[in-house]
């Protein structure tokens, strides 16, 4: 397996694998897949402003995808960025988000971001992400009860949280 910068030419395969979660899964919110259009628009938001967007290669295919993009928009947010990490579905259990969230961190830590927010949806189903986000060093800062209404129930959003670089203990 490789990690990677993710390209245009990979956004066919994150495409599959982001519907697939969206249509089988409670790790997204979203109702409706969105399109490779879409998904390029998305990936150019990020790599136009500097975030790292990364892809596992497994056989010479995508296998799993990861990206920090911005917490939220105000200015004062600039240091801290969002995680997301999906894999595909045949290729769970294997170590691949592990490393994928692995080396989101360190891209993020060089391109001088101090604080990883990651947004957990559904406590009950998501485990694994949150066992995976505490592994490397995530604490648990909340869990948002009942937010999302997705296949018929209510869903959680647990809200992880991870210091990048020096953290909060100098000014950026």
């Amino acid at each position: 397996m490789t990690i990677r910068p993710a390209s245009p030419d990979d956004v066919a395969a994150i495409t599959r694998i982001y519907a697939h979660a969206v249509l089988h899964g409670t790790a997204s919110f979203e109702l409706t897949a969105p399109d490779e259009a879409e998904m390029a628009r998305r990936m150019h938001e990020c790599l136009s402003n500097d975030y790292p967007y990364l892809v596992a290669e497994d056989a010479g295919a995508v296998a799993g995808y990861s990206y920090a993009a911005s917490y939220r928009a105000r200015p004062a947010y600039r240091w801290t960025v969002e995680d997301t990490v999906y894999v595909a579905p045949d290729m769970h259990r294997r170590g691949i988000g592990r490393a994928l969230l692995a080396a989101l961190i360190e891209e993020a830590e060089a391109r001088g971001f101090r604080q990883m927010i990651a947004v957990i949806g559904d406590s009950t189903l998501q485990t694994p992400s949150i066992k995976l986000h505490e592994s490397l060093g995530f604490r648990l800062v909340g869990t948002y009860d009942a937010v999302g209404f997705k296949f018929g129930r209510w869903l959680d959003s647990v809200l992880m949280q991870r210091a990048l670089g020096k953290g909060s203990s100098t000014k950026p």
